[in-house]
């Protein structure tokens, strides 16, 4: 963006200082048999001229779902791919990641004109629209599961994406970013320095109406948001988190009062925000002392985002459901006798296919099986935080103690208490009790469902 000479130097200072800070703990470079980063030319309309790289992995699932990667001033789609973890992470679940660069290289994203903030008004997000298309119809990406992150300006223009084109995406992972329109100037790339600043503050319903005036005819469903800000960020100030809350709920139509508050990682302060049937359309995340420089790759930043999305398999609405094998095993995790009774103890058996090894991960987090007619979820035992905690069923009541983390690691985690769900004693028998224990990487906390 057009901006003061410092504050375009202080974004440069931060991308060398945020990658020389985590560069020891980044992952070796891709062998020579891994999938590779391909520019794309000719894709279609692309008014601004920009730049487009795409990463198929080699395991690829069919009908791909795509993730649009956006990266923040300074930056470009190949430093991108090279510095956060959704490239690997795509390697694990088989979806197609783009990653664009503005033009010029090294820009802003334009998240500030009348352009850039209308659907199909040119700019932009009409090239970055280009792509997804083209993806679509050249490696067989899949209309119906779009999504979009980005950090900085990036972050910027996902919440602008998501507005223009509510019915391209499903969801969206915004960090570090502002509200739609909240950097508006009327110029193509201006910097709104009172937005920058935290100094933009406006009501939910003012904010929801500017999103929903940027496709004003649509009526349909609408994408629904992740948000990530460091509480010490100076670049953009962390009040926007605040007001990226009122717009999207006020959008999506639920309260602005959490349904649940957590702290699932040290120093994460996490808020969801559920519609009537408990699914979560809005969950953000405070991280205590961080300044400009997420997602850090190493950590599961970017693994909650893709969790969130659905990119995981998880899904974004009804959620995954199968069995969930205990890999150390090779047994699946079961209701003992197809039970009812509350507070049975889970185990390990023979995968049979039956209803009591068929597990439901929801989009808030629950594990659940269905016997008998009842649905019960699984259950940190007397919501206890010690490692021996039973991993029982019980009535589903949405408490943290029943919500689950299912990590890009292969570990299951207790959002209340860190612990991973473990077979006792690694134990590889039927009958071998589930608990909860102090992750460890051992093959008794690895699981995968379905």
């Amino acid at each position: 963006m057009l901006r003061p000479r410092s504050l375009k130097s202080r974004l440069l200072g931060l991308l060398v200082a945020v990658t020389a800070a985590v560069g020891v703990s980044l992952p070796a470079a891709p062998q020579a048999a891994a999938a590779s980063l391909t520019q794309v030319t000719n894709f279609g309309t692309n008014p601004s001229n920009l730049a487009m790289y795409v990463y198929v992995p080699n395991n690829v699932k069919p009908d791909p779902p795509i993730l649009l990667a956006l990266h923040g001033c300074q930056g470009s789609g190949p430093y991108l791919y090279s510095s956060t973890d959704f490239g690997s992470l795509a390697d694990q679940y088989g979806f197609i990641v783009i990653y664009p660069s503005t033009n010029p290289g090294g820009s802003c994203w334009d998240v500030s004109s009348d352009q850039a903030l209308t659907r199909n008004g040119g700019s932009d997000p009409v090239g970055l629209m280009s792509m997804i298309t083209y993806t679509e119809q050249h490696y067989g990406g899949n209309s119906n599961a779009v999504y979009v992150t980005g950090e900085s300006s990036g972050g910027m223009m996902t919440n602008v994406m998501l507005a223009d084109y509510p019915d391209v995406f499903k969801a969206g992972s915004a960090f570090m970013g502002v509200p739609y329109h909240c950097f508006y100037t009327g110029t193509v790339k201006g910097w709104n320095g009172p937005c920058a600043g935290g100094q933009v503050s406006m009501t939910p319903q003012q904010w929801g109406d500017l999103a929903r005036g940027a496709d004003p005819g649509y009526t349909g469903p609408r994408p629904r948001m992740q948000l990530w800000h460091g509480t010490a960020d100076t670049t953009l100030n962390y009040n926007n988190l605040g007001e990226e809350i009122k717009q999207w709920t006020n959008v999506l139509g639920v309260s602005q009062t959490p349904s649940s508050s957590d702290t699932p990682v040290a120093n994460w302060n996490r808020t969801r925000y559920n519609n009537s049937a408990g699914v979560t359309q809005v969950e953000a995340y405070s991280i205590v002392g961080a300044g400009h420089q997420l997602p850090i790759q190493g950590t599961q930043m970017a693994a909650y985002a893709i969790h969130f999305m659905g990119l995981d398999g998880s899904g974004t609405t009804g959620g995954a459901t199968g069995a969930l094998h205990a890999v150390g095993a090779g047994k699946c995790l079961d209701d003992p006798n197809s039970t009812t009774t509350l507070g049975t103890q889970q185990q390990i058996y023979d995968c049979n296919g039956q209803a009591n090894q068929s597990w439901t991960h929801n989009a808030s987090n629950e594990l659940s099986v269905t016997v008998g007619g009842s649905t019960l979820c699984l259950d940190a035992n007397d919501k206890g935080t010690a490692n021996g905690t039973k991993a029982i069923l019980w009535s589903c009541n949405g408490q943290s103690n029943q919500q689950w983390t299912l990590n890009a690691n292969g570990t299951v985690t207790g959002v209340q208490s860190g612990l991973c769900l473990d077979v006792t004693g690694a134990s590889t028998a039927d009958g071998a009790l589930a608990e909860l224990w102090s992750c460890n990487g051992g093959g008794n906390q690895q699981w995968t469902l379905g």
